[in-house]
């Protein structure tokens, strides 16, 4: 949360499960279910999404629908992590699409990206573009996701 981000109380809280569970709740209904009224679930989503507590309002697509059955996990290695470059990297993987997720990390890695693709070819054009075509990728290492087990961005709430 921003260091700017107001205090959530009980009723933010509860707007934001229910939020997370389904973002297109109606706002009527929201307030019927924290004991709200509408335009007051609606100033607290304003002042939620204005603070950047709330990100983003998207669709969550099953990737295998739209042609990308395929999930990969890789940890990428850099050669040097002089801030230019480490930034060049971050830059790099938030431009392409078929970067999902992208974090920059501690440990031997320093990056874990996922990845989705519509077959073996196409991550391995990927890998060429990404990785053998970049000066400051010592070396990566894929894992192909074998089964989608859980997948979700719900942010555990305080109770």
């Amino acid at each position: 949360m921003p260091p700017s981000s107001p205090s959530l109380d009980s009723f933010d809280l509860a707007i934001l499960a229910i939020l997370q569970r389904d973002n297109t709740t109606p706002q009527r209904l929201i307030g019927e279910a924290v004991n709200l009224s509408a335009p007051a679930v609606q100033r607290r989503i304003k002042r939620m999404e204005q603070a950047g507590v709330i990100a983003s309002n998207v669709a969550i697509i099953e990737p295998a629908a739209v042609g990308h059955p395929i999930t990969i996990f890789v940890e990428v290695e850099l050669e040097s992590e002089r801030t230019e470059l480490i930034d060049a990297a971050k830059r790099q993987f938030s431009q392409t699409p078929e970067v999902q997720q992208c974090y920059y990390v501690t440990g031997e890695a320093d990056f874990i990206l996922v990845i989705t693709v519509a077959d073996m070819g196409a991550y391995e054009a990927l890998t060429r573009k990404l990785f053998f075509g970049s000066n400051n990728v010592r070396k990566f290492r894929t894992f192909v996701a074998m089964d989608r087990v859980k997948v979700g961005l719900t942010v555990p709430l305080p109770d």
